[in-house]
């Protein structure tokens, strides 16, 4: 059984029933059918490598629902501009959660929307309960703290919003304003139509523009007239499952164990990472294959979790310290915002650590136009080789090639 209908839970249920379909497999998530909180999730080519090996149906379903976008843009003041290189896909949260509940039920999977699990106690007969509710597992704190749960909260405030402003690009905006900077990181969400777009700033900055006692719809129009050079006067969006988005401060959360008698923690459950790295939802669907792929391992479910948790959470460490140190950089981005937009940019995406001299140069190059075309062109072909190899160009394997129903999933990027 799985608590919780995010991309950990429903992507476990397929991943096991991909490998046995004779499991009995229940998901049950508290959300009414189709509503999701958020907007849209971020991924690259790796996490398509993932699903393609592991499930086609549905990885054909979410590159078809998700949108490609191409470099990115850093903004810095009145029009200062600088480049990276680079390409990724995004797709709304609940068109990727329509996708995996549908494949779900198509095999055979009970997924029950609509209820909440306030304790464990009906589920004695449960070989199996996989904790995949979040960041806040209830599940989780049901186990009175057999886990050895931390969760730290970072100093900058944020707001996960949206905007009928379509980005192309990967595109972070910093302002300047009377309390100090603040900024935003969007990208497209639904093709045409929708970006993510999530604002960050500082606590001084939060509380000198008096976010902490506007009312919902004053936030709105206060972050609108702050970004309305990039935003082109469109609109910011903050209404999800009916409710306003609300000013947070991200939760790390770490676990001494995965792990406990017959309840596994997975996803945000387990782990969370800084949206600055965005890579939530794909470590959620690796910890899903790996779970599924160590119980079809092993013949005791024991030997299986023991197994995944010391996969996962070493592969999540050096993750999860690259998370930390990039949330701390941006909590200190204003001492870095006196810099040109260049030299900004090339402070941000050093900011994990040391860099061999040729990445500035080659940043420099970046700034280039033709040298973006080029790569451009250069992106695009390993583009296409890699969904060509993956089968995503409907490319087959020759005939009595090796099946991938079963992929081995050791560590993480």
């Amino acid at each position: 059984m799985c608590v919780g209908g995010g991309p950990a839970g429903l992507y476990f249920a397929i991943s096991m029933k991909r490998r046995d379909p004779a499991h009995d497999i229940t998901v049950i998530d508290r959300n009414p059918t189709g509503t999701t909180y958020g907007w849209g999730v971020v991924y690259w080519d790796d996490l398509l490598d993932i699903l393609y090996r592991n499930d086609p149906d549905s990885a054909q379903a979410v590159r078809a629902g998700s949108v490609l976008w191409r470099e990115q843009a850093i903004h810095v003041r009145d029009g200062q501009i600088a480049h990276f290189g680079g390409y990724g896909f995004s797709m709304g949260r609940a068109a990727l959660l329509d996708v995996l509940s549908r494949r779900a039920s198509d095999l055979g999977v009970d997924v029950r929307h609509g209820q909440e699990v306030h304790d464990l106690s009906g589920f004695d007969d449960t070989d199996l309960i996989v904790a995949s509710d979040g960041a806040n597992s209830r599940v989780r704190q049901l186990g009175d703290h057999c886990f050895g749960t931390s969760v730290t909260l970072g100093e900058n405030r944020y707001i996960w919003l949206g905007t009928d402003k379509v980005f192309t690009r990967f595109t972070f905006a910093f302002e300047h304003t009377s309390a100090g900077w603040i900024w935003f990181h969007a990208y497209p969400s639904v093709a045409e139509k929708i970006s993510t777009c999530i604002v960050e700033c500082q606590p001084q900055t939060w509380h000198g523009l008096g976010f902490d006692s506007l009312g919902n719809l004053e936030n709105l129009r206060v972050l609108e007239n702050i970004f309305t050079r990039i935003l082109d006067g469109h609109s910011l969006i903050s209404k999800t499952r009916g409710e306003f988005a609300k000013w947070s401060r991200f939760p790390e959360v770490t676990n001494k164990t995965w792990y406990h008698d017959n309840v596994v923690l997975l996803g945000d459950a387990a782990h969370t990472t800084h949206f600055t790295i965005g890579s939530g939802t794909r470590l959620a669907i690796v910890d899903a294959v790996a779970l599924a792929q160590n119980l079809y391992e092993y013949a005791e479910v024991a030997d299986a979790l023991e197994n995944y948790d010391a996969q996962r959470r070493a592969a999540l460490r050096p993750i999860q310290a690259a998370a930390r140190t990039s949330m701390a950089w941006f909590e200190h981005a204003d001492r870095y915002l006196d810099r040109s937009a260049v030299q900004f940019a090339y402070a941000m995406a050093a900011r994990h650590g040391p860099q061999v001299p040729w990445r500035y140069q080659l940043h420099l190059l970046t700034q280039i136009r033709a040298v973006r075309k080029v790569r451009r062109a250069i992106d695009s072909g390993q583009r296409w080789w890699r969904a060509a190899r993956r089968g995503e160009l409907a490319i087959l394997l020759p005939a009595g090639g090796p099946a991938l129903p079963h992929p081995q999933v050791r560590g993480s990027r």
